[in-house]
């Protein structure tokens, strides 16, 4: 495995992580109080999705119709700034490819495909070989989907990577904004988005205090 030194002694400290991508992608707020604020709650559904990464990281390596899998294989790029760990990665003859498990289906958004870019460029660099496709396995439809690495997913993948380590960098939270999505995240209770996105003002909030 080629992975190449740090350039500079800070370059290991400034490393985020890969699943820091996908949150900024799905809510910049919800990836701050993650990464920044160190905010976290656990609700069923991520419940569920921890204990299938558990499942699937603590496998053991296999070797399948000339097929090598490896799981839980750390990852890290330099020049994305990212550190991971691959829920499993397959070994076509010398080219890795990438795995990605969840719990529930395919979603609108592009944030599980961003993940399994990001581990694929991660691999490129310790590996030195190009890394074209991988996939994305859903616990609920129970199907692989695979997804090509293509030239527009690579440069989503750079320009999300590049902002969420500045945000993390500057340790900055973006304030609340309500989404539809809102609905489905473990953190709706500390982000509290519907309440804080419209403070009332001040002078409206203090004459209804005194009952003017």
């Amino acid at each position: 495995m080629k992975t190449p030194p740090p350039p500079d002694p800070a370059a290991e400290d400034a490393l985020v992580p890969v699943s820091a991508l996908q949150h900024y992608l799905f809510c910049p707020r919800q990836c701050a109080l993650i990464h920044v604020e160190r905010l976290w709650a656990e609700d069923g559904a991520t419940a569920e999705g921890r204990l299938l990464h558990e499942r699937v990281d603590g496998g053991k390596p296999d070797r399948r119709r000339g097929v090598r899998t490896v799981r839980g294989l750390l990852l890290r790029s330099y020049a994305l700034g990212l550190a991971g760990k691959a829920d499993a990665v397959e070994f076509h003859g010398t080219t890795p490819y990438p795995v990605e498990y969840k719990r529930g289906r395919p979603k609108a958004h592009r944030a599980d495909e961003l993940q399994l870019c990001a581990q694929a460029m991660c691999l490129e660099e310790m590996f030195a070989v190009p890394v074209p496709e991988g996939a994305l396995f859903y616990g609920q439809t129970k199907k692989r989907h695979v997804v090509a690495i293509d030239d527009e997913l690579r440069m989503l993948t750079r320009r999300i990577a590049a902002e969420t380590r500045t945000m993390i960098a500057e340790a900055r939270t973006p304030p609340p904004r309500f989404m539809p999505g809102c609905r489905h995240c473990s953190l709706a209770g500390q982000c509290r988005p519907k309440p804080l996105e419209k403070p009332p003002a001040i002078r409206r909030w203090l004459t209804a205090q005194l009952g003017d």
